[in-house]
């Protein structure tokens, strides 16, 4: 019995483009180990470990973290997954960590999720929470029964900061001028697979008929066993 490679892919898009919905649901129809840059960073810092004091000290300043410290975490990351298929979200961020990432493995497929960003300024600014008990709203799918208020308590609701249209602008901005080149780099290898619209769910069954290429007959009981 051949055993086929291990997938190495990555996955890439603007924040509030949808790459949360889509990495959930390629974990649970494909199994593979999920690693986004995020989530390891939120929980070095919560533990105070080396990387996430340093890490913090660079974040309190506003400043992006450098692409060694970056590289670093992640790599430690992946040497214990080197028995699974597995989905990098976040990382790499810029040519430097991408090119760092070839030096350690060899990536077969990057997952592009190009949706227009006036979509993603009308998804994001559209998000109010209630910050006592966490409950989102959006007003364009989920609006509260009366604008401003929520539906439990009848407080206010707020708009995170992020979400407020200029940081929106901001963010979309800086992803642009950092995260392109990366794609630039991606797509002159021929690894780049980009999935273009403005709705995750018509986006989904597409990049679900290319994953089954890449993972032909994988079930999720096969996928969670180490090879």
């Amino acid at each position: 019995m051949v055993v086929p490679p291990l997938l190495r892919a990555v996955i890439m898009g603007p924040p509030g483009s949808g790459k949360g919905t889509v990495s959930a649901r390629i974990i649970k129809h494909f199994g593979v180990k999920h690693l986004s840059s995020g989530d390891l960073l939120r929980d070095n810092m919560q533990k105070k470990t080396e990387v996430g004091i340093l890490a913090k000290s660079y974040i309190d300043q506003g400043q992006l973290i450098p692409d060694d410290i970056m590289t670093q975490l992640m790599l430690n990351e992946l040497k214990g997954l080197d028995r699974y298929n597995w989905l990098l979200d976040g990382f790499p961020r810029t040519v430097a960590q991408a090119e760092a990432l070839d030096k350690e493995c060899h990536i077969d497929t990057v997952i592009d999720l190009d949706v227009p960003f006036e979509t993603i300024k009308c998804r994001l600014t559209a998000r109010w929470i209630h910050p006592a008990s966490g409950r989102v709203y959006n007003l364009e799918f989920s609006p509260p029964k009366v604008q401003g208020i929520d539906d439990v308590t009848g407080e206010p609701l707020v708009q995170r900061d992020d979400d407020k249209p200029e940081t929106v602008s901001k963010r979309l901005q800086a992803y642009d001028a950092q995260t392109k080149p990366v794609l630039e780099y991606y797509r002159k290898k021929g690894l780049l697979k980009s999935f273009s619209g403005t709705e995750t769910n018509k986006i989904w069954p597409h990049i679900y008929a290319f994953l089954q290429t890449k993972l032909p007959g994988v079930s999720q009981k096969d996928a969670a066993i180490p090879r």
